[in-house]
């Protein structure tokens, strides 16, 4: 398998951690990381030894002289840099992996849009929890009828910890509904199905912890007709929360952890008839009131999931993206138009709950 050759724009901790940690890693077969962009001299020099035959770039203008070299960018830029530097690349003629968040807006997202299918080039969003095995158990579970008729989704991006960094700052697009809610706003859509009339019925945008002037408590309810209502968090405030995801249906319910363990207890059809209803009050032999208590047959299974967001999430990624770039298959799993819908649901919710700005 011939690898592609792709430069990648930034080398902070996504950058670096994140795409680095595949590129660099065995589980690549596909991208040769050939030019790494990056402003700070340090990382840049460091790069060159972390990216064996690499060349480095202090800007992304810098790579418009070897544009014919490359199949493929990355750009790993600060958040509110995605829209200028993704567009300055799709206009020059690049294809591009933009990271998440998208974009700021929709109206930035349709522009990119517009000028890739303008310039006949590929424009991908680094949305990778798709890609993860959890996810795509839950997808199938939730579809299977196993669980039932699915009433509610509960998906929980939480923890009890601080920042201070500029993801904490709303001047540079940071705050949780930009930097992590791409993944939990992203399934929610997801298990949606990408509704065309899929809305944002509640959100709260609040602070608690953090040391800048972003949101770190926030709480999004939504949904479509005849479709679930999905309940997603991201607090930085909750230190018991055991599950990233559960999902409620008429006959059981499942719960997992994004990187590892799932759970599930559900009844079937038939096992547990229905019980006639009383108007009154229950009561037993001796006219004694009751509560209403049976042994329900259930059934429960657990297991583990082998990989995660991170690993092979990311690795499924960007073989998506080889398989288009060669051929292989015509449209990417995870659109464009997908990722925007995304950046939608968050820019509803900054217009809902706008925070005052301190820095």
């Amino acid at each position: 398998m011939k690898k592609l050759n792709l430069a990648i724009i930034g080398q902070g901790r996504s950058g670096k951690n994140i795409h680095g940690l595949h590129l660099n890693s065995e589980h690549n077969k596909h991208f040769n990381v050939k030019y790494v962009v990056e402003r700070d001299d340090i990382r840049r020099e460091r790069a060159l030894t972390t990216y064996p035959g690499c060349k480095v770039f202090a800007s992304h203008e810098e790579l418009y002289a070897v544009k014919d070299e490359l199949d493929l960018v990355v750009n790993v830029s600060f958040s509110n840099e995605h829209y200028e530097v993704t567009k300055d690349l799709l206009e020059h003629g690049f294809n591009v992996l933009v990271d998440k968040p998208f974009a700021r807006n929709r109206f930035e997202c349709d522009d990119l849009i517009r000028i890739a299918k303008e310039k006949g080039v590929l424009l991908a969003v680094f949305q990778q929890t798709f890609f993860a095995p959890f996810f795509g158990f839950a997808y199938k579970l939730a579809k299977s009828g196993t669980l039932g008729e699915i009433k509610q989704i509960n998906i929980r991006y939480n923890n009890f910890a601080r920042r201070w960094d500029w993801q904490t700052l709303q001047k540079k697009m940071g705050g949780s509904i930009y930097n992590t809610g791409p993944h939990p706003i992203g399934m929610a859509l997801g298990f949606l199905d990408f509704d065309e009339q899929a809305k944002v019925v509640y959100s709260m945008l609040d602070k608690a912890l953090t040391c800048g002037d972003g949101e770190d408590v926030a709480k999004i309810l939504i949904t479509a007709p005849n479709k679930p209502l999905i309940d997603v968090e991201m607090h930085s405030n909750d230190a018991y929360t055991d599950y990233n995801l559960k999902i409620m249906g008429t006959k059981g319910c499942f719960k997992c952890n994004t990187g590892s363990y799932y759970k599930m207890k559900y009844i079937i059809e038939g096992e547990n008839p229905e019980q006639p209803v009383v108007e009154g009050f229950l009561a037993d032999e001796n006219r004694e009131p009751i509560y209403c208590r049976e042994k329900l047959i259930t059934h429960e299974e657990e297991g583990n999931f082998d990989g995660d967001a991170f690993g092979s999430g990311t690795a499924r990624l960007y073989e998506d993206i080889y398989n288009v770039l060669t051929g292989a298959k015509k449209e990417l799993y995870v659109t464009a138009e997908m990722a925007r819908d995304i950046i939608g649901v968050i820019e509803t919710c900054h217009a809902q709950n706008p925070l005052p700005r301190k820095f």
